[in-house]
């Protein structure tokens, strides 16, 4: 439950806010959205983010692998390798 209030706040504060904010804004006569610009913003945004998270989940890919290695001097054998059950 509580993940799903997180979710909601992060999409409200990435999508709703930003269009609620522009809708409310074009107030006067004469003022458009121009909405190809508005859309790419979003894409924008949102490969921003993308590009971020992908790049902490693909680092720490990388720090797991390098941490967790065969060959890395601080690695112990679990208990099962250790009897042979393995």
């Amino acid at each position: 439950m509580v993940k799903m209030l997180h979710l909601s706040i992060i999409m409200a504060t990435l999508f709703i806010l930003p269009t609620v904010s522009l809708a409310f804004a074009a107030e006067t006569t004469g003022e458009y959205l121009d909405r190809k610009a508005e859309i790419w913003n979003l894409f924008f945004r949102m490969m921003t983010v993308a590009f971020v998270v992908g790049g902490v989940i693909a680092g720490t890919m990388v720090w797991q692998v390098w941490r967790f290695r065969e060959s890395n001097p601080k690695a112990k054998p679990t208990p099962y390798e250790e009897k042979g059950e393995l």
